[in-house]
């Protein structure tokens, strides 16, 4: 087995109604998402509305997350800019405050401004300065094509680039290969976008899944019996999951979570800041038609 497995869901922003930050929504959001049994938390990914927030809110947030967790489970912070002078200041505030791990994506701004492999992979040979272990988020919200060649010549060169979290097109064969070649180096290959391709992935070699915080509590038993060998029982419960992993991923987006944590009275609101529109009505109601069929522990955890 490798060294990181099992189901580390990124954990959504609260926010109130007003638009500020809800802090005691937050610490709730974790510690339902720990009562959830998962392995490990993610913080400040896509999946929190990272790009709806401030420097001095980011700050607040990881400072909040990591005290508030307190160690009872690994915390991954996530730190991605096109600034590498920002992301090493960014993990290096991580690693001081008692994070496990940081995530990052490779520089980029806007369609036209994409870091080179060169470039890519010297910011996050300088990230490697802070100490602390990073995840490759490979993941096409970037733009930015991560070759295989280029990620295993970083977790060939670069010590703490060790864990790699893969959701573009095709990523089961991509993970394939990063394994092959990268070998024992690779001590966390993650699968992603919510779990959509989990079954494809664990079959390529991926021992961790990174969903959303909806259903951790639901996708884990999925994957750690086919981690134990069992992968019929990982279809079968996979199979069940698959139409509310399909409905968060192609209607949803990161507002499912909150929706689903909102109803179940973890937090007082679901919003999300301008420019993201609420979901519609119609929407709202088919998530909540298949999650009540399935009861994840969020849709009744403040109940």
């Amino acid at each position: 087995m490798r060294k990181y497995q099992g189901v580390w869901p990124v954990a959504p922003t609260p926010f109130n109604e007003n638009g500020s930050l809800d802090p005691v929504g937050m610490k709730r959001v974790l510690d339902c998402m720990i009562d959830q049994g998962v392995d490990g938390i993610c913080i400040l990914a896509n999946y929190s509305e990272q790009f709806l927030l401030s420097d001095e809110e980011r700050r607040i947030l990881t400072r909040l997350c990591l005290e508030h967790v307190s160690g009872r489970v690994p915390v991954i912070v996530t730190i991605s800019h096109f600034s590498t002078d920002i992301v090493l200041a960014r993990a290096s505030e991580a690693a001081s405050l008692g994070a496990a791990m940081v995530m990052m994506m490779p520089p980029y701004h806007g369609a036209l401004l994409r870091g080179t492999a060169d470039q890519t992979f010297a910011q996050f040979a300088t990230v490697n300065s802070a100490q602390i272990p990073i995840m490759v988020q490979d993941a096409p919200l970037s733009g930015v094509e991560l070759s295989t060649q280029l990620l295993i010549r970083m977790a060939r060169e670069i010590e703490q680039v060790v864990c790699f979290k893969i959701e573009c097109a095709q990523a089961a064969s991509k993970l394939r290969t990063l394994i092959d070649f990268g070998g024992d180096l690779i001590e966390g290959p993650f699968d992603g976008e919510e779990g959509i391709t989990l079954l494809a992935d664990l079959d390529a070699g991926a021992t961790g899944n990174m969903s959303s915080a909806l259903l951790p509590d639901l996708i884990r038993p999925a994957v750690m019996a086919y981690l134990e060998g069992n992968r019929q029982k990982a279809v079968d419960i996979y199979s069940r999951l698959l139409p509310l992993i399909n409905y968060e991923n192609r209607q949803c987006g990161f507002r499912a979570a909150k929706t689903i944590m909102m109803e179940g009275g973890v937090i007082k609101s679901d919003y999300c800041r301008h420019p993201i529109a609420p979901l519609s009505d119609e929407i709202r109601k088919g998530l909540l038609e298949l999650a009540l069929g399935l009861n994840p522990l969020a849709l009744s955890w403040g109940k």
